[in-house]
């Protein structure tokens, strides 16, 4: 797995909350449908949080995110 695999999944996890989930939210949904995935993904497994973090942001920089001056520190809201 890497950064750029989380892109969609942090998409998926907005969607799966209805269009608006905050950071932990985001990586419940993350680990509860990608723990396989991130147990095999050597170091990757101890800063996926931090990645999917930069997910959002690449999420918010391509506009299918609102910006943080929206939606608020720490929530992520699709556009």
């Amino acid at each position: 797995m890497t950064r750029e695999d989380l892109v969609p999944i942090v998409e998926a996890a907005v969607h799966h909350y209805g269009g608006k989930a905050n950071l932990i939210q985001v990586a419940k949904f993350i680990w509860d449908n990608h723990e396989g995935s991130l147990r095999s993904a050597g170091d990757f497994f101890y800063k996926w949080q931090y990645e999917a973090r930069w997910a959002a942001n690449e999420l918010r920089q391509q506009g299918v995110l609102k910006p943080t001056t929206i939606s608020g520190r720490g929530i992520l809201e699709l556009a």
